[in-house]
């Protein structure tokens, strides 16, 4: 790697204020830390909503479906429009949708189709997905760059470990107070994170120009529609494995389709030369691969911790309960993430993705070898939590290396979509190893099937690894020729 951004030299940072710095860093963190968790509400809250609106379990999964979905295309849309002048109307904007959609989910309206409208909700908070990589982009333009990147790497992080927040609280609320509460939960938070982004932030600097590619955000829309769809059908590949199969090669052609619109484009939503510069692309695959083997695992162990102790295995533990597994895993992440940007002065990001993958690998090594006791569970969870914070607070580095500052919502924002897409994966190939180990006329798998999916996830690990090495060993070519 050359060290010099792609598409050109990048501009001129424009810090704010000591005093206004001092502000503007927590309220980069609030902001990205609400967004994650609000999106991640609908996780612990299936089952409820299932109950509440009387549908089935498969219908109430899309409460978390949608919110990816709506996030995943909302993403580069944002991210284009946060290059531009006008980002921080374009965060404020954003905000409001969300605490809109944050008053669908709570709101007992008088309308038909409750459950309709609570999609429409989940579909607007999911929107907010899209406001980490313009956070990204705030802390690039307006802090010292020494500053800069530890707090990127930290906003990487929080986004990850939002989830860990926003579930046992969710789960809590809805034990004490139905799904309405729990959801209002999101409706403060968002409300508390628009009013924080009102006072905080700044204006974009001079000379940003951008335009929304419209046709490209379609023709992305309706891929990713397909690959979640997908994902979260997961009988469709059981019981309709050919027409799966033509979705899936759908989406292959909307993909290859969107790629040559964004070739063509003068405005392209997503600079694809850029994404195919090596550091740039092979950072995007580790963190696909990745992203798959992460999710799964976190599905994995929390699947088994609510598994009730009829199925031969499992610690049947209540949503909240088992929520509270998630809490090493914010913890242990968290301090990853700060403990990244000291170690990043001596060991390269690349080599810093490939270890946090190593990390990640033993989780699921130590989930396969050790799962029948329930500190064996928070220990898996714990090891999963620092090497995805170490991972995530490592991967703007490799992008951002070859990025200038104009374009650094742009391309991060790729990076998170690609990082939802692996996720939805993860979560879907979990899913399916596990209907595929339960047999005829049980409910559960059979706890060798848990075995099974943390093998898989230990092949994806390892392919993460070499992806990440060989980026290190051409960033180490590149400057010791």
């Amino acid at each position: 790697m050359t060290g010099q951004p792609v598409g050109g030299v990048a501009a001129k940072a424009f810090p704010v204020a000591r005093a206004e710095a001092r502000l503007l860093v927590p309220a980069l963190m609030f902001i990205a830390l609400v967004v994650a968790a609000v999106a991640s509400l609908g996780t612990p809250l299936i089952t409820s909503v299932a109950t509440s609106f009387h549908v089935s379990l498969g219908s109430a999964q899309w409460t978390l479906t949608v919110a990816l979905l709506s996030g995943a295309v909302a993403t580069p849309v944002l991210g284009r429009l946060g290059a531009g002048r006008h980002r921080r109307a374009t965060i404020l904007a954003t905000l409001a949708v969300v605490v809109a959609g944050s008053a669908l989910t709570v709101l007992p309206l008088p309308l038909p189709l409750p459950f309709a409208w609570l999609l429409a909700g989940r579909a607007a908070q999911g929107v907010g997905l899209g406001l980490t990589a313009l956070m990204m982009g705030v802390a690039r333009d307006h802090l010292p760059e020494e500053r800069s990147a530890p707090v990127i790497a930290l906003i990487s992080v929080v986004s990850i470990i939002g989830a860990g927040v926003g579930y046992p609280l969710a789960a809590l609320l809805a034990e004490l107070g139905g799904v309405r509460a729990a959801y209002g939960l999101g409706l403060v938070v968002t409300a508390a994170a628009l009013l924080t982004a009102w006072r905080s932030m700044p204006e974009a600097p001079e000379g940003r120009s951008a335009r929304v590619d419209v046709a490209g955000a379609a023709v992305l829309a309706a891929a990713l529609l397909l690959v979640l769809f997908l994902a979260g059908e997961r009988n469709l590949w059981s019981r309709h494995l050919a027409v799966a199969a033509g979705l899936a090669v759908a989406a292959v052609v909307l993909l290859f389709v969107w790629v040559v619109i964004e070739l063509r484009s003068t405005t392209p939503l997503v600079d694809v030369r850029a994404v195919r510069h090596p550091a740039v692309a092979g950072a995007n695959l580790a963190m696909f691969v990745g992203g798959i083997g992460m999710y799964l695992l976190l599905t994995l162990i929390t699947r088994y911790a609510q598994t009730p102790h009829g199925a031969g295995y499992g610690f049947g533990l209540t949503t909240f309960v088992a929520g509270l597994v998630l809490i090493p895993f914010s913890v242990l992440g968290f301090v990853a993430g700060k403990l990244t940007p000291r170690v990043r002065t001596r060991i390269a990001d690349p080599l810093l993705l490939a270890g946090s993958a190593v990390v990640v690998g033993g989780g699921f090594a130590l989930f396969a070898a050790a799962r029948s006791d329930l500190a064996e569970l928070f220990a898996a969870m714990g090891v999963l939590g620092f090497g995805v914070g170490g991972f995530s607070a490592a991967m703007p580095g490799v992008i951002l290396a070859v990025t200038p500052k104009s374009e650094t919502s742009s391309a991060m924002s790729f990076n998170y979509v690609v990082r939802s897409v692996g996720y939805s994966l993860g979560s879907a190939i979990g899913g399916l190893i596990l209907a595929a180990g339960t047999g005829p006329g049980h409910l559960f798998p059979d706890d060798s099937a848990y075995t099974t999916a943390a093998l898989v996830g230990i092949g994806a690990m390892a392919i993460t690894t070499l992806t990440s090495l060989t980026l290190a060993r051409r960033r180490s070519s590149e400057t010791n020729p």
